[in-house]
């Protein structure tokens, strides 16, 4: 089954739990957007006036209006087929302004990871952080049995390159929210982040965050998934080891350390697929077990 075709079963299966009453699918459409690639929404005669009706009444969206007191419609994010950490994402407008992102916990482990964004958000509310501007929780709470958090709307406008100085203040910054044991942000990657007018870093997706890891491994995170980009595993994996000085000096790391750092952050990615049942990078025998079994030979 391609992309499309999981993405919007899974679509048809998000209206009816966020949407109950709206019966078959046929109650709802995809209409063609800029934001909607063509291959899950083609345009067709029968979208020219067409009206998408949505029942509100028992709905996320009338759950969310008692929410935030107000009328609330919402909109409905399609995330990308089998990852692990998948889970609806909603958009909460109301007067044409956008009021939060909402996550919807349908599983266990998206529950999971939903409480955990919740309480390292909460968190880093308590301390003040110069370099980084995290989401706000609005509302975490449950719904017919699923977990619900809205976040505040971070002021992205336009996504643009983060100056590397700025990069490291925030892999920094994040480090000591750990206080004596470092921290991290747990996907430091380029599509987590943007810096903003005002100097600092925006970041959100905190599902990831972690108190006790080695210092450096946003760092070295960021790396790798800009390197995946362009490279297979086992060669960006294998990157990620040789560039790890480069990557983790201006951190104070030596040498030995940054390398270290480097296959530990890797390893801990590997056990990090393990336990969410799914292995986006293949099996660790093709990636991972390459680079160490190189490392060792060097030691």
């Amino acid at each position: 089954m391609n992309d499309a075709a999981v993405r919007l079963g899974y679509l048809a299966e998000t209206v009816r739990l966020l949407y109950p009453g709206s019966g078959s699918p046929r109650a709802y459409t995809v209409l063609p957007h800029a934001a909607v690639p063509r291959r899950l929404a083609p345009r067709r005669w029968w979208h020219v006036g067409a009206e998408v009706v949505v029942p509100v009444e028992g709905s996320i969206a009338a759950h969310l209006s008692e929410v935030f007191h107000r009328p609330v419609e919402t909109v409905l994010h399609v995330r990308p087929a089998l990852r692990a950490n998948r889970k609806p994402i909603l958009e909460a407008r109301s007067g044409g302004r956008r009021l939060a992102f909402v996550k919807i916990g349908d599983s266990a482990r998206a529950r999971a990871l939903i409480t955990a964004e919740a309480a390292a958000l909460r968190r880093l509310a308590g301390l003040s952080l110069d370099t980084v501007a995290a989401p706000a929780v609005l509302h975490h709470g449950d719904w017919r049995g699923l977990s619900v958090l809205a976040l505040s709307p971070l002021p992205v406008r336009r996504r643009r390159r983060v100056p590397r100085p700025l990069l490291l203040a925030a892999v920094r910054e994040i480090a000591g929210t750990g206080g004596p044991r470092p921290a991290w942000h747990g996907d430091f990657a380029p599509w987590n982040i943007c810096p903003s007018r005002d100097g600092r870093l925006l970041v959100w997706d905190w599902e990831r965050y972690e108190v006790g890891v080695p210092y450096g491994f946003d760092a070295v995170h960021h790396f790798f998934q800009r390197a995946l980009r362009r490279m297979e595993p086992r060669v960006a994996a294998r990157a990620c080891v040789a560039r790890s000085v480069r990557t983790l000096a201006p951190l104070g790391l030596s040498a030995a350390a940054a390398r270290q750092t480097a296959l530990r952050y890797l390893i801990a990615l590997a056990d990090r697929h393990a336990a969410d049942g799914h292995a986006p990078l293949g099996p660790p025998e093709s990636w991972l077990s390459p680079v160490v079994d190189h490392e060792e030979l060097l030691t």
